[in-house]
């Protein structure tokens, strides 16, 4: 064995102690959470995720009104108006300069304002994944607790059932719940998807309680006389919100492509609603002739679904302590000046 060889082992030791003491500098005197708060900020591809998705959502919301809020559009996505370009071309372009126009993103063959259709589609997509996102993930974390804190016949029938659940394919489930409650109702095809979509969660938190109830602080809680409803959510609960944060986060992403794809197939939201899968199997077939009306409706849908995984990335790096950012050479350069500066004082002192 070579000499450089022999001398990499003590040089990754001194590499790894050098970083974990950077990182145990930077994150002295704060809590679990502000650490996790400021490895997440440090997620370049999150936090730009973040202010895309944001910015999305800020224009969705103001755009064309939702709920109690007005919008500053001065078009309606079921208003009829007098078609201006040739075939609905987009308004927006070079004309001497940057343009808007008064249909941006261009109209159908009826004369409606494709902008305000794709801002109510997002809208809806948006419900639709914020919705399943959140009854999915209390599903499958009540469930998991259960079956991961009790064991025996409880996680028996549980994770049976959960495996019955998995072995039907989400999409022929999901059509056949979206044919009996979609429609134009995206609330209700929401709750009926969200029956079928928290079985990953579900398996997840169970591996998660498994592993945390035989630790040492939930023995200390049950000698303290806890029962098992306060150790289950009180004290193991909190220490699964990791995993729990950031498969919520992969399964809202999840969620709006299926309600893409049902939409697009025709079994989830249907006219006279508009969501961005009902816009695009609407105007499939003008993608040779007018493609601006198929464009939009993908790109929102694209750039929701990796916005919202880059932020689930983040957040799993942030909350994985095995998970380490890699320090720069000016953080080693000045590691290694304060340690020379701090030997240089031990030597002056004898």
């Amino acid at each position: 064995m070579s000499n450089s060889t022999a001398n990499n082992g003590p040089q990754d030791a001194l590499g790894e102690s050098v970083e974990n003491a950077i990182e145990l500098k930077e994150v002295e005197g704060l809590s679990q959470g502000r650490i996790v708060l400021r490895r997440f900020l440090r997620h370049r591809g999150a936090m730009a995720s973040v202010i895309v998705l944001a910015s999305l959502v800020l224009l969705v919301t103001t755009s064309i009104g939702w709920g109690p809020i007005p919008g500053w559009w001065q078009h309606g996505f079921r208003d009829l108006n007098p078609v201006l370009n040739p075939a609905g071309a987009p308004t927006m372009g070079f004309d001497g300069g940057f343009t808007i126009g008064t249909h941006p993103f261009g109209q159908d063959n009826i004369g409606r304002d494709v902008f305000a259709m794709v801002m109510r589609g997002t809208q809806q997509s948006l419900t639709v994944m914020v919705v399943i996102g959140f009854v999915a993930t209390v599903i499958g974390v009540l469930l998991g607790a259960l079956s991961g804190f009790f064991r025996g016949w409880t996680d028996n029938v549980l994770m049976r059932f959960t495996d019955m659940i998995i072995t039907i394919p989400v999409i022929m489930i999901g059509a056949i719940l979206g044919i009996l409650v979609g429609g134009a109702d995206p609330w209700s095809l929401a709750l009926a998807l969200s029956l079928v979509t928290w079985t990953t969660m579900a398996r997840l938190v169970r591996a998660q309680f498994l592993a945390l109830r035989e630790q040492e602080f939930v023995d200390a809680a049950r000698v303290a006389g806890a029962s098992n409803a306060r150790i289950m959510f009180k004290h193991i609960l909190p220490n699964a919100v990791g995993v729990i944060i950031v498969n919520a986060t992969l399964l809202m992403a999840s969620a709006i492509l299926l309600e893409t794809a049902l939409s697009f197939l025709g079994f989830g939201i249907r006219p006279p609603e508009v969501s961005l899968g009902q816009l695009i199997n609407e105007y499939q077939a003008a993608f040779a002739t007018r493609p601006w009306l198929f464009w939009w409706p993908g790109a929102f849908i694209v750039t929701i679904a990796l916005c919202v995984n880059f932020i689930g990335d983040g957040l799993r790096d942030a909350f994985d302590p095995r998970q380490r950012r890699i320090p720069t050479k000016r953080a080693l350069a000045k590691a290694d000046a304060k340690a020379i500066k701090k030997a240089a004082k031990s030597l002056a002192g004898v």
